[in-house]
């Protein structure tokens, strides 16, 4: 594959990182997102749906993680890579979820900052963030 394919192909599955996020409010059900942009510290807790919340935060977690999964093969050319990433998103995705359901299904106001911080790891790829100079590091000292 040549290096200019490489880039365009990197750009788009960055652009579609990009568009996931500009329409968060359009393709998920989140109550989270308007009660996280205003005061929150100040506010009740919004209404929400658990069964539904959960399934559109597992979709959008899902598609960042195959983007992102796409995104660091293209970047290393290494299957084993690809492979253990694909684990840690699983690992996490439980890890995470888990935590996230404690915090939805038991909302306290003194919680609703180490909420946000456990939910913006499922709903951006900031995983990736972490895995991408990990990886860059761990292939110069190889």
């Amino acid at each position: 594959m040549g290096n200019w394919i490489k880039h365009i192909l990197l750009l788009g599955l960055f652009g579609l990182l990009i568009l996931i996020r500009v329409f968060e409010n359009e393709l998920f059900y989140d109550p989270y997102l308007l009660f996280f942009k205003n005061d929150y510290l100040y506010m009740d807790f919004p209404r929400r749906e658990i069964l539904k919340l959960t399934i559109f935060t597992t979709l959008r977690y899902v598609l960042n993680a195959l983007i992102s999964l796409g995104i660091i093969y293209l970047v290393f050319k290494d299957r084993s890579i690809v492979q253990f990433s694909s684990i840690v998103y699983l690992v996490a995705y439980i890890i995470l979820i888990l935590i996230f359901l404690y915090f939805v299904i038991n909302p306290r106001q003194e919680d609703y900052y180490l909420f946000f911080n456990f939910r913006r790891f499922l709903i951006q790829p900031v995983i990736l963030l972490l895995l991408l100079p990990a990886f860059y590091y761990y292939k110069l000292k190889k």
